[in-house]
């Protein structure tokens, strides 16, 4: 949604930028993976959108439920977010986080799903090409779908790319539809 990533970025820029000057963005993508987590969770949202319950209350309660697992940083981090209503915005804003870590660290993650089981040589081999051609270091996932029938498809953040053999048919399948 639009406008959930607009009032999110402000938010992200500046968690990313404090991390990034005190030298902790591993410490704070872990924190804000665990609060954006728990403010996902429907029994919390539940708790972070309750019209009874103050600001600091709900930062409270988010809180507790994280832990020791959050600095005090992260928390005030927590406080400001609620004092402003941007609670919610906690998964957007750690997916905008994220992104801003990546690209810093000139990383991407590619998820590759191919009808069988690839070899680790074959992954290997994979992250390489596909580092080349996104000058990126690339992170490979690999996971299987035997609807594929043969080929690979990949996946890295909105970019996908088919060439399966399923997406193959599908694609000649439209373009004969289309004769009609």
């Amino acid at each position: 949604m639009a406008e959930l990533s607009t009032l999110a970025r402000p938010y992200a820029k500046a968690a990313f930028e404090y991390a990034l000057g005190n030298d902790q963005l591993a410490q704070w993508y872990g924190q804000l993976e665990t609060a954006a987590a728990v403010a996902a969770d429907d029994a919390m949202a539940t708790v972070l959108t309750n019209p009874s319950l103050t600001a600091a209350q709900q930062a409270g309660k988010l809180s507790e439920v994280c832990g020791d697992v959050l600095s005090a940083e992260v928390r005030n981090f927590i406080a400001i977010l609620a004092s402003n209503k941007r609670l919610a915005l906690l998964p957007e804003i750690f997916k905008q986080f994220a992104e801003y870590k990546a690209n810093r660290e000139r990383t991407v993650d590619v998820e590759v799903v191919s009808a069988f089981e690839l070899a680790d040589s074959t992954r290997d081999r994979l992250a390489e090409v596909l580092g080349g051609k996104l000058e990126r270091q690339v992170k490979v996932q690999t996971s299987t779908d035997s609807n594929l029938l043969g080929g690979l498809l990949f996946r890295a953040g909105d970019l996908v790319f088919d060439g399966s053999v399923r997406g193959k048919l599908d694609k000649l399948g439209e373009s004969m539809s289309s004769l009609d």
